[in-house]
């Protein structure tokens, strides 16, 4: 995606049984029960040509390593591959092998034996923050989720961290039919350039329109934007995001769920945006028409990269769990059996409890982070939604005595004890009473100890500024959050 002038200030900053019924009418490939997304595919005329995860295999027979990583202690290196030929990551041995020191993702593998692996990305346009200009590797232990029941880890990419191969086999060029998907965490990105997955031009430079094809998830306002505040599901194309046929505005409706599939595809003249909850239910076509005007013929150029723009921007966040590029357009119903086999798979979090130090709480509707107004430090500041920026008023650590602690002494607190709807959630002198407990749940949730009452975004509101408050848990997005690092 190219920044230009207009970023250049920026630059520094269900099961199956179920799912299968959503398929009754439709020629869709069959399903076996060991099949993966990359077979399914193929059934439809359209294999992978790039398949990449870190969480499960997207072939039934594939019994190859999944990704790499590597260990600070010594720098020794390990393949993560899978429990079973067709399964799940094998966690355990990342444990193990990162036990007492960090990790950090080296390579992340393509199973569709063609080689099209991803690693450290290279400087661009734009510089990454690594030495010579090269992006930053992913911290290995910084997603866990789990799948199928099983433990698993995404890639979780923060502003500056990203993956590239800028020379491939078989990835649409040029016109040429593809189709892209990848499986994302809803709640984790942010308002920037560019966390993108799929098809980028091959030297890294912004040097003219329609030289890549990626989906991008996020809620950048920038270029393309759809309704409401985000995220959507756009396709970076170079020189723009798009929402839709327009440059600018297009009346995209806003996908928000923990876990997101996201579908960008294209051929001649012809594009589409489709998208789903990873954990249920089916697609939502969200765009299907013309390239918007300069962009017919497409001129991609065949590069690979994940959680950077095509010219290296490298301000975007969110985390990527697996996702493919194709050889061809897929039909929708291909799309759509390929959809009911990822919410059968199980993606599931990872649960909450354990300590967690100095983290950004996320807002699940808003994409803006737990901020104390002003950086305000008095007993009684009411606590507020802003624009995630990574200052210490929107660093938390979460205690094995359930606090939220911000600055290191003050609380998240329920004012005057309170219990009610409505009442003000601030910060106050750690004291280890239960109005400053609180569980930070599996699905989302933030709840208080004492009252049961869930962390709440008043009146559903995303804007900056909107106070936090305490409310009757009742499953919308204005009360899941996301603890990030």
């Amino acid at each position: 995606m190219v920044l230009g002038r207009l970023r250049r200030a920026f630059a520094a900053g269900a099961s199956a049984v179920v799912a299968a019924g959503l398929l009754v009418g439709l020629s869709a490939p069959s399903e076996a029960a060991t099949q993966g997304p990359c077979d399914i595919y193929a059934a439809g005329g359209t294999p992978c040509v790039a398949a990449h995860s870190t969480t499960r295999a997207l072939y039934g027979g594939y019994n190859g390593p999944l990704y790499q990583v590597r260990r600070s202690s010594d720098n020794a290196t390990r393949d993560i591959g899978v429990l079973s030929a067709g399964g799940v990551a094998d966690a355990a041995t990342q444990d193990s092998f990162c036990s007492g020191t960090t990790c950090v993702i080296t390579i992340i593998y393509d199973q569709s034996g063609r080689n099209n692996r991803l690693t450290q990305a290279p400087p661009g346009y734009w510089p990454g923050p690594a030495a010579g200009g090269w992006d930053n590797l992913a911290d290995a232990k910084a997603a866990p989720i789990t799948i199928g029941g099983q433990k698993a880890y995404g890639v979780y990419i923060s502003p500056g961290t990203g993956y590239r191969n800028n020379s491939t086999n078989g990835v649409a060029t040029g016109d040429q039919p593809e189709g892209i998907y990848a499986v994302v965490d809803g709640t984790h990105y942010n308002q920037w350039c560019c966390f993108d997955y799929g098809n980028a031009q091959t030297d890294g430079q912004a040097d003219a329109p329609a030289i890549m094809e990626t989906v991008y998830f996020g809620a950048d306002k920038q270029w393309g934007y759809g309704s409401g505040a985000g995220p959507w599901i756009m396709a970076d194309l170079e020189w723009g995001l798009f929402s839709g046929v327009n440059a600018g505005y297009n009346d995209l409706a806003p996908i928000n769920h923990r876990f997101v599939t996201a579908i960008v595809k294209g051929e001649p003249n012809h594009w589409a945006i489709r998208g789903g909850n990873a954990q249920s239910g089916g697609l939502t076509t969200y765009f299907d028409g013309r390239r918007p005007n300069g962009y017919n013929p497409m001129k991609k150029e065949g590069a690979i990269l994940l959680g950077i723009g095509g010219d290296n921007s490298v301000s975007g966040r969110g985390t990527f769990y697996e996702g493919v590029l194709t050889s061809g357009y897929p039909t929708e119903a291909t799309e759509n059996a390929v959809q009911a086999n990822i919410a059968a798979a199980g993606y599931a979090s990872a649960g909450g409890g354990s300590p967690q130090q100095n983290v950004e709480i996320v807002g699940g509707q808003s994409g803006r982070c737990v901020d104390v107004p002003d950086g305000s430090t008095a007993n009684g500041t009411q606590v507020q939604l802003w624009d995630c920026w990574g200052g210490t008023m929107q660093r938390w650590t979460y205690t094995s005595g359930k606090q939220l602690q911000v600055y290191g002494n003050k609380c998240l607190d329920a004012y005057n004890q309170g219990t009610s709807n409505g009442t003000q959630v601030i910060i106050w002198d750690c004291n280890g009473q239960a109005n400053q407990q609180w569980n930070v749940n599996g699905n989302g949730t933030i709840t208080g100890v004492q009252s049961g009452l869930c962390l709440d975004a008043n009146g559903a509101a995303t804007a900056n500024g909107t106070k936090l408050i305490l409310w009757s848990c009742n499953g919308q997005d204005n009360q899941r959050w996301s603890l990030r690092s």
